[in-house]
């Protein structure tokens, strides 16, 4: 461990010579004032790591002498020491940005955890989270052979995530690596559990995790109140690491009523997963419903643009009841900033149920556009690049002004998306869909240790294009890529964000409830 200089400014410097000789036997190197000034002369002469500032000195006060160090060095931590405790020193203290205050008479022990709290906290904290990471590895590692059903998996995906949050702040790119192996091989598991599972789920509803055609009726519908219009916010393409980084900013604002999960449909696509969340049935079941308003993929046209419809037909259907709703979609600030202005029209309603673009667009502009994937080149810095937005969207602004008002708030997604990495070689017709995690089509060929293959797309209720056509999802962090063209390929996808086909991050996603403080 280096050497850390730390300035201790005190006019009875002397009556804490046996502290600072406590402080030089633990390693520390003290350097002493007895008045503002000579602090402030000592602290441009050298670097320091830490300031002690006594609040009553002759000449410079405490609080003048640590104005001067801020706008000299305004990251260094400074103490304040005072033998008052007066309220309003110690708020003048806080305002002019100390890091800690100590009340006289401080003893040395006070003095050495106030040091390794501003000083070594990182160094410790580092420590100590690869220590205890260590000791969960070890855990989940075992708990990964184990036959595990689909809620103990989204326990581990979110141990996994826990993990990759608090491992990202570290400067420890063993434990960095170490994770991703173990992420990458809890996937593995995952993509066979689900293979395993999936058709099954989805023929007996009753006896699987919740999906995304079942999140009106049970979670949305029994929560809506007659006296509190309901917000249900969908965050397009928000995986659970997204909105974990971004819940802090809005637990300022409101309280967390419920940490949901649920799975996504496959495709873990957009035309499917949320145009399930919006009709409450299964693509094949919308398909047979709205002949007129479900588009497959070989169809032209936007494939998401009836949502409105379909929320209206799933009330009628599953309420039996009419109730007031109102549903708005946004692609771009204005329209945020709009649906704002217009706040107070939606509070006579039950339900408001707003989309969110955002990040679905930020996924697809990193693959397209090079600043963007500079900006975004691993999962923490998509997360940052999220959190960025969020804090200046006009969606943070709309729930501010909702925390003014009684409310009932709840955030989703309809699908999450994952860094490919391995391509996989597929064959297919010139009809053949074109999403990288997903195909569907007659007569394709594929490896078949890499893919989940679902021959008659009935089984899982989802349309057939033709009477031969099949569907094939990417398993892990694997992604499709044709033979002609395969390098170009492979330099232009290899590392981008997409969505469609099985991993943890594609299917398992956050359900979460707010209510007002």
């Amino acid at each position: 461990m280096q050497t850390a200089n730390i300035l201790w400014a005190d006019d009875e410097i002397d009556l804490l010579k046996p502290h600072i000789l406590f402080l030089n036997e633990k390693g520390y190197h003290i350097d002493t004032a007895t008045n503002g000034n000579d602090a402030l002369e000592i602290f441009k002469s050298k670097d320091f790591d830490l300031v002690f500032l006594d609040e009553n000195m002759p000449g410079l006060t405490g609080l003048e002498t640590l104005t001067s160090i801020k706008s000299t060095n305004p990251d260094i931590p400074v103490v304040m020491i005072t033998k008052s405790e007066e309220e309003y020193l110690m708020e003048d203290a806080i305002g002019a940005t100390i890091d800690d205050y100590l009340i006289k008479p401080v003893n040395p022990k006070q003095i050495l955890l106030t040091i390794k709290k501003l000083i070594d906290n990182k160094r410790l904290i580092s420590e100590k989270t690869s220590m205890a990471y260590q000791q969960d590895f070890r855990t989940l590692g075992m708990t990964l052979n184990d036959n595990l059903n689909f809620q103990e998996w989204i326990d581990v995906y979110k141990k996994l995530l826990f993990w990759e949050i608090k491992l990202e702040k570290l400067e420890d790119a063993g434990m960095h690596e170490i994770l991703t192996m173990q992420k990458a091989e809890a996937n593995a598991q995952f993509c066979k559990f689900v293979e395993k599972n999936y058709a099954t789920w989805i023929n007996d509803q009753d006896n699987g995790p919740t999906f995304s055609h079942q999140l009106f009726k049970k979670k949305v519908f029994p929560a809506l109140s007659e006296h509190i219009p309901t917000f249900f916010i969908v965050i397009d393409n928000l995986r659970y690491d997204q909105w974990k980084v971004i819940n802090p900013l809005i637990a300022e604002y409101f309280r967390l009523e419920e940490e949901d999960s649920y799975f996504s449909i496959l495709p873990t696509a957009t035309q499917y997963a949320r145009n399930a969340i919006f009709s409450g049935l299964l693509p094949l079941d919308m398909e047979k419903r709205f002949p007129n308003l479900w588009q497959n993929d070989e169809d032209e046209g936007g494939k998401n643009l009836h949502e409105e419809e379909f929320l209206k037909d799933q009330i009628k259907r599953l309420l039996r009841k009419d109730i007031k709703f109102s549903y708005h979609k946004i692609l771009n600030q204005d329209q945020g900033k709009d649906l704002n202005d217009s706040l107070t029209n939606l509070m006579d309603n039950d339900l408001n149920a707003i989309v969110y673009n955002f990040v679905d667009m930020l996924s697809h502009a990193r693959t397209d556009m090079q600043m963007i994937k500079e900006l975004a080149n691993d999962d923490a810095a998509y997360r940052s690049l999220t959190l960025s937005w969020f804090e200046h969207s006009p969606l943070l602004d709309l729930l501010k002004k909702l925390s003014q008002k009684k409310v009932k708030v709840m955030i989703t997604t309809d699908h999450g998306t994952i860094r490919v990495k391995h391509p996989s070689k597929v064959i297919g017709d010139r009809n053949t869909n074109t999403n990288l995690r997903y195909k569907q089509g007659k007569n394709l060929n594929y490896n078949s240790k890499e893919v989940y293959h679902v021959k008659n797309p009935h089984e899982i209720h989802l349309p057939k294009l033709h009477l031969s056509s099949s569907f094939i999802f990417a398993k892990e962090d694997s992604y499709f890529v044709y033979q002609n063209n395969y390098n170009q390929f492979v330099n232009f996808y290899n590392e981008t964000f997409q969505h469609g086909g099985i991993s943890l991050e594609e299917m398992i996603i956050p359900f979460v409830t707010y209510k007002n403080k």
